[in-house]
């Protein structure tokens, strides 16, 4: 089996849902297209209103997408892991600007693919294209859902849902509940929530109190009854 010289998984182009349905020969030759970059924690990809002519595709490590509101706070829009891709509005949108910030927030690593090639793997396996628009759509579903909870007066609700999202997407069943390595810092979480860092800690500490969750650390949040958490989710 070939690997990609790049990383330190064999062709890592498996991990990646558009790509997930091709023949390993075709994703040898997807994996010989790719470019790499390594990113360190806190590095800027991508900036709002600049133009791009790659798509980025995360084989290890966590990457926010966000923009700047009108007061000048960052709102982060989604959270992207392996497997995941973006910068995909500025290859099939002439003209385009990216209309997110990207930034890493962890070390990572990501493939990257030009828009000539990018065009190229559309030509020869058109499936993709359908793969693609299949993620854009959830991640738009996913945005309108983070828009109606933020839209909500009810703290709360807000901070239970990107909980919720976190354990969907990062939680390890264990013996004491779900554990979830948290992918923000708390700043990070007020941003993503559009309340104040003193009003995440505050209600964390009331799940906590109420025998939601467990806090361990700044980084581990113990899901110590799921159904009580779903109920302000409905």
């Amino acid at each position: 089996m070939k690997k990609c010289d790049h990383c330190t998984h064999d062709l890592c182009a498996k991990k990646v849902p558009i790509f997930a349905y091709l023949s390993e020969n075709e994703l040898i030759k997807i994996v010989n297209m790719t470019g790499n970059r390594k990113i360190h924690k806190g590095d800027v990809i991508l900036r709002e209103g600049e133009t791009s002519s790659i798509l980025y595709i995360i084989n290890e490590g966590k990457i926010k997408l966000s923009k700047i509101t009108k007061a000048g706070k960052e709102q982060i829009v989604h959270i992207l892991s392996h497997g995941d891709f973006f910068g995909e509005m500025n290859l099939f949108i002439a003209n385009s600007s990216n209309n997110y910030n990207a930034v890493a927030i962890t070390d990572a690593n990501l493939c990257t693919l030009s828009k000539i090639d990018l065009e190229k793997l559309l030509l020869e396996f058109p499936n993709i294209s359908l793969k693609i628009l299949q993620e854009i759509s959830k991640r738009l579903q996913d945005t309108e859902n983070l828009a109606q909870t933020l839209a909500t007066n009810d703290v709360e609700i807000r901070i239970a849902y990107m909980i919720g999202e976190f354990m969907d997407k990062y939680g390890v069943n264990t013996k004491k509940g779900i554990k979830i390595e948290c992918p923000l810092s708390r700043e990070e979480m007020a941003n993503y929530t559009g309340v104040s860092r003193e009003t995440i800690s505050r209600k964390l500490k009331k799940f906590e109190n109420l025998g939601i969750i467990e806090l361990i650390g700044n980084k581990i949040i113990l899901i110590k009854d799921e159904e009580i958490l779903r109920t302000y989710l409905t």
